[in-house]
């Protein structure tokens, strides 16, 4: 049935040949290890230990969550294998033709940010090579130059887009062995600086602790400082000073609890003066630990998990823009496993390897706080130029293709869609690119990460919805010419929304979100991810069974 003069048809949304579906598993497999290799994986597992797990629970919980979070991307990933169609082609079946946008433009301005984010870390790399290559000094605020490494990885990624998507299969392909290279590098360098695997990963168990803590003990507050130790195991810090208190000055470090008046923000900083040079901690604000309360280590296991199952969420739901390209089922399952869970395990583990030998080898890291966990701030710790270019050529291909392939083709899909017969897939990319650069990522790179994060996680509703329909509801079986009717069966009675769909979909962002404002449900919010994801994916089979005749 001809289909293309309907407004909801285009080329870039109509099924993919199956000439042109050429993506066997090692090519999907390559795209997860471009995506997973990137700042905020390496990051990961540093937020996890700064919290007190140690490193091995870190890494076995961002192991489960990415298996957890594998099936349902396998899942989502079926009807793009078996109908070549995109996500917001797949979603007019389950929210309608007009419904779908709901979802896929959350999505796309989600993945807009993102793009955003990521350019800006690009044009700092570039910006990095030049200062490296000249010899000069970087500046610390906002310059020129910053903007211009800005503009020109803001370039590079436009020239994959406008040449389409096997353009990006050739850089996905190209650069994952290079990042694996990369990562087992990482480790070795670690391994031979410090004499051995065992010591290095002994190490992390200091990094648990902040430099300075406050506890109360019969009603009276101690201050406790804690100095990191080198390999032999000797003190990093001899002296410290208590900087919020004007009267004090620099005393010979301890180990015992330190009495002190007051708990309102007690600064503390540390040196050591046995080196060449004496070498000066920052300054940190004293944490206050409160011994009454005790929260159990399964809860914080539970907390964790869902943040790291929320870090896919968003590209759970768009998987069928690439799997769509894939040969077979098993390729994109087979592809999938690989290269997801294990990408992200490896390199969160770099990250924590990487961090503890620098902690040992870098002199004038003297406390926990200090740790170098962003790759940035560990680079810049190298002296040599010729490392400095190197690392930072590897930091753009990690950069470049993750923002390529998470953050550039379901936007573009989802704003083709808007529009089929006027914005097309490279527009939609051009679009993406223009609104990465209006949020001013420049002001957000610290505020935005948390508010996607909060955001994706309430993208839970919209893949229950998607599996509900497609597995419970259809049996895997979609009438594609509809898909593309203005007034067909996925139009539900023309209006374009399925009420099913929306009311689900409300419900379960309500039911996530409800309990960051009343404490009583804060589990639900703290597992909001789950929580929408299972209420939607419940109420929608219940709302679809009950209005069967609109099957």
């Amino acid at each position: 049935e001809d289909v293309s003069n309907s407004s909801l048809y285009s080329e870039d949304l109509a099924p993919v040949p199956a000439s042109k579906r050429t993506w066997s598993k090692w090519h999907l497999a390559a795209i997860w290890v471009g995506m997973a290799v990137c700042i905020p994986t390496y990051l990961l597992a540093s937020y996890m230990i700064k919290t007190g797990l140690n490193w091995y629970e870190a890494l076995i919980i961002i192991g489960v969550a990415n298996l957890i979070i594998t099936i349902p991307m396998v899942l989502n990933g079926h009807a793009g294998v078996k109908y070549g169609i995109p996500f917001p082609v797949i979603g007019r079946a389950a929210f309608g033709t007009k419904g779908i946008h709901f979802a896929s433009v959350t999505r796309g301005i989600i993945a807009c940010g993102w793009f955003g984010v990521q350019t800006w870390i690009g044009g700092l790399a570039i910006y990095a090579i030049f200062n490296a290559l000249t010899g000069t000094n970087g500046e610390l605020g906002l310059s020129i130059g910053k903007f211009v490494g800005f503009g020109i990885f803001w370039v590079i990624n436009m020239y994959f887009i406008w040449k389409g998507t096997e353009s990006i299969k050739w850089l996905e392909t190209y650069s994952a062995p290079i990042l694996i290279v990369m990562g087992v590098a990482l480790i070795y360098w670690s391994y031979a600086k410090a004499d051995g695997f065992s010591i290095v990963l002994e190490q992390s168990v200091q990094l648990e602790k902040t430099g300075a803590s406050i506890h109360e003990k019969d009603k009276l507050f101690y201050l406790n400082l804690n100095s990191l130790k080198d390999k032999e195991g000797n003190l990093k810090v001899t002296e410290y000073n208590i900087v919020s208190n004007k009267n004090t000055t620099w005393k010979p470090y301890t180990n015992q609890p330190i009495l002190i008046s007051t708990i309102e923000n007690v600064q503390v900083q540390f040196r050591n003066t046995e080196t060449e040079k004496p070498v000066v901690s920052s300054i940190v604000t004293a944490s206050i630990i409160d011994t009454s309360k005790k929260n159990s280590k399964l809860w914080s296991y539970l907390l964790w998990l869902t943040a790291m199952v929320g870090f896919w969420a968003t590209m759970s739901i768009s998987i069928a823009d690439i799997t769509r390209y894939a040969s077979t089922q098993k390729d994109q399952v087979v592809g999938q496993f690989i290269g997801l869970p294990a990408t992200m395990m490896l390199y969160s583990f770099v990250g924590i390897f990487v961090t503890c030998a620098a902690v040992i080898n870098f002199k004038d890291i003297l406390i926990a706080d200090d740790a170098p966990w962003d790759p940035v701030s560990l680079i810049a710790r190298f002296k040599n130029p010729t490392v400095v270019i190197v690392a930072q050529i590897f930091m753009l291909i990690a950069t470049l293709s993750t923002n390529i392939a998470a953050n550039v083709i379901a936007p573009s899909n989802a704003f083709s869609n808007l529009w089929p017969k006027k914005i097309s897939f490279r527009t939609g990319g051009m679009i993406t690119g223009l609104i990465g650069i209006l949020i001013m990522p420049w002001w957000l790179l610290n505020e935005i990460s948390g508010f996607l994060i909060f955001v994706s996680g309430l993208l839970g509703p919209v893949l229950g919805i998607l599996i509900a329909d497609y597995y419970v509801i259809r049996k895997k079986k979609l009438a594609l010419a509809e898909l593309y009717k203005e007034d067909g069966i996925y139009s539900y009675n023309k209006t374009g929304f399925n009420k099913a769909a929306m009311i689900s979909l409300f419900a379960g962002v309500f039911l996530a979100l409800i309990g960051y404002w009343v404490p009583a449900l804060n589990f639900l919010y703290s597992l909001s991810w789950f929580t929408g994801f299972f209420i939607s994916f419940v109420l929608y089979i219940l709302f679809m069974k009950k209005n069967n005749s609109t099957l």
